[in-house]
């Protein structure tokens, strides 16, 4: 059967036809991107992506929201939409529909795409088991943290607040960022850290440490001039970053007990040609007395372009088409 795909951010809100059946994803079409602040809502945003693709929309809707759902409102973070579920069915003219966090979907993708998506990263090359516990996360705005418990070829996906355990420093520098994120912001977190912001504290600390005088730049600006290599402190500071990813990675799967660890999400995609040259995989198993289990956890990057979407889908072919 068909059903309409979509991943609602922020910034954009992105839309496919997906072919769904036997609980899995058959096909995903071309995305269509929109752009949140050019619509007024969900349902003025669907019906202009129905208009563009030219054909009725198909009865059916699997929603990725970035915001946690529950409740009858649904207030995404960061942009003015406001989504009703009561009122969907409604609105859309569907019959049946799903409505999942963003990173609950990239943990249906992990459990649905082939191993042919997934880059390797960390750990020994091979491919995941087939049954225990894939601890997913994804620096982005935030960090995003799942788990996908998979056994006798069927698997759960449970969406967490994981990025939000206390961010543990390892040395003299990281015990610096931490005293100036604290002044900001009292309890840090590790998205504080591993996030796409984080970036601006690694930094910053970097040039006091060194007494440069340096011009205060945002995240953004930051990024482009490490991954562009203009910038030696930026470049350093990407480094640290991916040291304190692998961190907090290996953190996570120490706690959910992975057998297998995916890094996801738009910046973790900018990352990968950095992964395996920087101290991501050393930090991921220096956890003392198990760092001979850590090394034994293969960890992988998603590179499917559109995790969200093709998780939206897969999360409603779970649901109906079982």
């Amino acid at each position: 059967m068909q059903v309409v795909a979509v991943d609602i951010g922020g910034t954009h809100a992105r839309f496919a036809l997906a072919e769904v059946e036997g609980g899995r994803v058959v096909t995903l079409g071309e995305p269509v991107t929109l752009k949140t602040a050019e619509y007024g809502g969900f349902q003025t945003a669907w019906e202009a992506f129905g208009a563009q693709i030219g054909q009725p929309l198909p009865r059916a809707a699997a929603i990725a929201v970035a915001s946690p759902i529950s409740g009858d409102v649904i207030k995404l973070t960061n942009n003015p939409w406001v989504i009703r579920p009561p009122l969907i069915k409604e609105r859309l003219k569907v019959d049946n529909f799903v409505l999942i966090n963003d990173f609950g979907a990239v943990g249906q993708a992990v459990a649905q795409v082939p191993e042919s998506e997934f880059l390797h990263i960390g750990g020994p090359d091979i491919p995941f088991p087939e049954n225990g516990v894939i601890t997913v996360c994804g620096p982005g705005t935030g960090l995003g943290v799942a788990q996908v418990l998979r056994a006798q070829d069927r698997y759960h996906v449970i969406e967490t607040e994981g990025g939000h355990i206390d961010f543990a420093p390892l040395d003299a520098l990281e015990d610096a960022m931490v005293k100036r994120l604290r002044k900001a912001y009292t309890r840090v977190s590790a998205e504080r850290v591993v996030s796409g912001p984080g970036i601006v504290a690694i930094y910053e600390t970097l040039a006091d440490i060194e007494h440069r005088s340096i011009t205060r730049l945002d995240d953004k600006a930051i990024w482009t001039a490490a991954l562009d290599e203009g910038d030696s402190l930026a470049v350093t500071a990407l480094d640290r970053f991916c040291m304190s990813l692998g961190a907090v990675a290996g953190d996570l799967a120490l706690a959910h007990g992975s057998n297998g660890v995916v890094i996801a999400g738009g910046l973790g995609l900018r990352l990968k040609d950095h992964f395996r040259k920087s101290g991501f995989a050393e930090r991921f198993a220096a956890k003392g007395r198990f760092q001979n289990r850590m090394s034994t956890i293969p960890v992988k990057l998603i590179t499917y372009p559109q995790p969200g979407l093709f998780g939206a889908a897969a999360a409603y072919a779970q649901e109906y088409t079982q």
